[in-house]
């Protein structure tokens, strides 16, 4: 006969096991997700990805101490709209053939992303920033609701703008609704001393009472910490996707000058000084240790190589070119993960991503399968976030809403001559016998100096099939 000590024991623990069960343990097991994206923010501008910057990022770094520095994590666009679009659907913008600036929905109805998906799994999913993937009618002026944008796909609440903070109309939304039409009228802005597309710059166009740039990041990060404050001590998981409109032109900092790197400098320490604030909202409340945080940028600064001669700053490190760029300036990214209890803190690794990895990370980590087709070009980053020396499935990357880089292990293939972005030339036409477009040796050459397209015949007739075969498949 069992004694009373050793029945008592057998209920404790198959209580215990009863509440590990439980749907309240089951969504306390799965963290909360956070992701901010800065907006046109280079791989060289975090000191914990460049030593020699000359900005000071304390709360980015502070995540690279606690959490894991990706360094060759890549956008899959490299400017606003083709970025956006991989973040958060998991597949490479070239899919969509040609992009027109977020006026119209840029998001096919019912198409998964990181919020629906999520959202299904019963997170409380949330989005504050910029959206720039457009609206059914565009941005309209007239104060009307507005449809096929973050609420049409997985978001619950939604303050915002709908696209670049350069861009009018100017004004908020709050889900579907302007806070306040833009019915009046602002100037162009421009800095002296830098191009027509660098400082305190945004074009002229409508604008909403009340509505001043400056104001924006701040508010952001306002509406950001708000959402953190009212879900603590809320057992429901969350998803919060802060797209930051920073350090996006217009450059706009509201403090003392104190970076080496002008007026971009300074609003970039801004940036980091915000970040600053959302993880002080995640301490404060008690949600950091079941809180997975991505802090990344959607694509290169706006850095020309006249700023980094004048002012000794190299916006994106070792690297070369800049936003919309092929080169390795325009699309890889500071990219930094913490998730106390699964990632090592002060670790990093080498494993090439892609922004379209993250929905099918979360799949992973929530045990639940994708639906067939979504997310077709991801591949799950939990095996690395568990152990920076694993691997992932990531064979291949096709970079750039037009397909024009394909990467495969160290070697990098660029269809075409020149940039193919801002960094002049653009293009180049080729000559007779010389090369068709560029292939480089990342880790012989991480700063794409020395074409090897005429030396490796066999490097690029590979890289083309690959690429082939993906166009193929779109």
């Amino acid at each position: 006969m069992l004694s009373l000590r050793t029945i008592t024991l057998v209920l404790v623990l198959l209580a215990t096991v009863g509440c590990a069960n439980s749907p309240e343990a089951a969504q306390k097991r799965r963290p909360n997700i956070v992701i901010v994206l800065a907006d046109d923010m280079g791989y060289g501008d975090p000191r914990c990805f460049n030593a020699e910057s000359r900005i000071a990022t304390p709360n980015i770094d502070r995540l690279a101490h606690e959490g894991m520095r990706f360094v060759d994590a890549h956008s899959p666009g490299a400017w606003c709209v083709p970025s956006r679009y991989g973040l958060l659907t998991g597949r490479y913008p070239f899919r969509v053939g040609k992009f027109h600036h977020g006026r119209e929905p840029v998001l096919a109805a019912g198409q998964v992303t990181l919020a629906s998906f999520l959202q299904q799994q019963d997170y409380d999913t949330a989005m504050v920033g910029k959206w720039h993937l457009g609206f059914e009618g565009g941005p309209k002026t007239n104060g009307e609701d507005l449809h096929g944008g973050p609420l049409d796909h997985g978001f619950d609440q939604f303050f915002g703008i709908h696209a670049s903070l350069d861009i009018p109309p100017y004004y908020y939304i709050r889900n579907r609704t302007p806070v306040a039409a833009p019915k009046q009228r602002v100037a162009a802005s421009h800095s002296e001393g830098w191009t027509n597309i660098q400082g305190a710059f945004w074009r002229e166009g409508a604008i909403a009472e009340g509505f001043v740039h400056a104001e924006v990041l701040p508010k952001f990060v306002d509406e950001a910490v708000q959402f953190l404050d009212e879900r603590k001590g809320e057992p429901q998981p969350f998803f919060l996707y802060v797209a930051l409109a920073a350090p996006h032109t217009p450059w706009l900092p509201t403090g003392a000058a104190t970076s080496g790197a002008g007026m971009y400098g300074d609003f970039t320490e801004q940036v980091d000084s915000e970040l600053g604030r959302i993880l002080a909202a995640l301490d404060r409340t008690g949600q950091s240790d079941n809180t997975l945080v991505v802090f990344t940028s959607d694509n290169g600064p706006v850095w020309y190589p006249e700023d980094v001669g004048r002012l000794g700053h190299s916006s994106v490190g070792e690297l070369r070119g800049m936003k919309s760029d092929s080169y390795e300036g325009g699309h890889r990214m500071p990219f930094v993960v913490r998730w106390p209890g699964t990632v090592e803190p002060g670790s990093t690794t080498k494993q090439t991503i892609c922004f379209t990895d993250l929905l099918a990370t979360f799949a992973d980590i929530t045990s639940v399968a994708l639906p067939a087709g979504a997310g077709s070009d991801g591949h799950s980053l939990l095996p690395v976030l568990r152990d920076a020396a694993a691997q992932t499935t990531r064979r291949h990357t096709i970079l750039k809403a037009n397909a024009a880089v394909v990467r495969v292990a160290n070697w990098k293939l660029i269809t075409h001559l020149g940039s193919g972005g801002f960094s002049p030339p653009r293009r180049e036409k080729p000559v007779a016998d010389g090369p068709r477009g560029q292939l480089y040796d990342l880790e012989r050459d991480p700063g794409e100096t020395n074409n090897l397209w005429l030396h490796r015949p066999d490097v690029v007739a590979r890289l083309k099939k690959v690429l082939d075969g993906e166009r193929r498949e779109q």
